[in-house]
This record gives structure tokens, sequence and C-alpha cells, in this order.
């Protein structure tokens, strides 16, 4: 796939088959996250990838919107070194970058991929700090649950000329 057609047929997919995802793919999904941009290239991320069956099934306990993770093989948590970049602010722009790159690294690889939440909610910034013992200066920003698709979904046209504006509002 061109980018184009990565960027436009990507979609959230929250049903997985059994399979495991190769060294080869994970490392170059995270590849892809660290070429992400960031506030004066600071680079602040961190991933932690989560494969023990038994840390991934005890996400759905903080975070409610996780129940298909407890069918992923893999799932990767985005966080930010509050040390090299102290405004949160930056850290979930960084962190979003890069969770989006790896989202689309995933799909063009023909995985499927969903983006859960976990700033700003304070339970689920509790939740899978004390589950992956994160020191205080990692803030998590995201988990990518990952596999492969068991389910199709087309693309969706998302395009809204009424939201561009030229040159003001």
């Amino acid at each position: 796939m061109d980018a184009q057609e990565v960027i436009l047929t990507r979609r959230s997919i929250r049903k997985y088959k059994s399979g495991e995802i190769s060294e080869k793919q994970m490392e170059q999904i995270l590849r892809a996250g660290m070429q992400a941009p960031s506030a004066r290239n600071i680079q602040p991320w961190h991933f932690i990838v989560i494969k023990e069956r038994d840390i991934l099934d005890q996400i759905p306990r903080f975070h409610p919107y996780s129940s298909m993770i407890l069918e992923a093989p893999v799932a990767i948590a985005v966080c930010g070194d509050l040390n090299e970049e102290p405004s949160i602010d930056y850290i979930n722009q960084n962190c979003s970058a890069a969770t989006e790159n790896m989202l689309l690294a995933a799909h063009s690889m023909g995985l499927g991929g969903v983006w859960l939440g976990i700033q700003p909610r304070k339970d689920r910034i509790k939740g899978i700090k004390e589950l992956l013992e994160l020191p205080d200066r990692i803030a998590p920003v995201s988990l990518i649950v990952l596999g492969y698709p068991d389910e199709k979904k087309g693309p969706v046209d998302r395009y809204r000329p009424d939201r561009v504006h030229f040159n003001r509002w």
C-alpha cells in the first residue's frame, strides 16, 4: 500500500484471530513510532511491549473500553518521560504522533490495531502505572492493541469541506 492508501483505509480493529506478531513486525512498528515528530525533537517517548497474557488480562479492570485486549496477542503502552519533556501537553502531542505512526505501520503490514486512550483519565493512568510498575517520571498516554484482524471494515470518507478554512475563519 502507498502512504495515502494506508492513511485512508486504516480503521480501528477490535476483533482478533489467533497468531503471534513477529519480532521483525514489532520492530518495524516501534521504528515507525520513533520516527514521529516531537516538540524540539526531544523524542521523550518510551514503549512497553506487553505480551504476557496475565498482564494483558488485567487491563480491563481499570480501562472500561479495553475488552478486545483479552483476545489480542500484544499491546504497546506509549509513555512519555517527564524528565525529558516536563510539559504533559507536549508529552501528549508527541506520544499521540508516535501512536498514530505505529497504527499506520501495523495496518500497512496487514495487522489490526486500536488506540486506547489513557491520558487524561486518572483511573486509567493509575491502573497502568501500577500494573506496569512505571516510575513517577513516566506518563502513560495510550495503549495500542494489536493483532491479526478478525473483522473487515471498509474505508470511511471523513472529509468535511465545512471544516476547512483558508487564511481566516
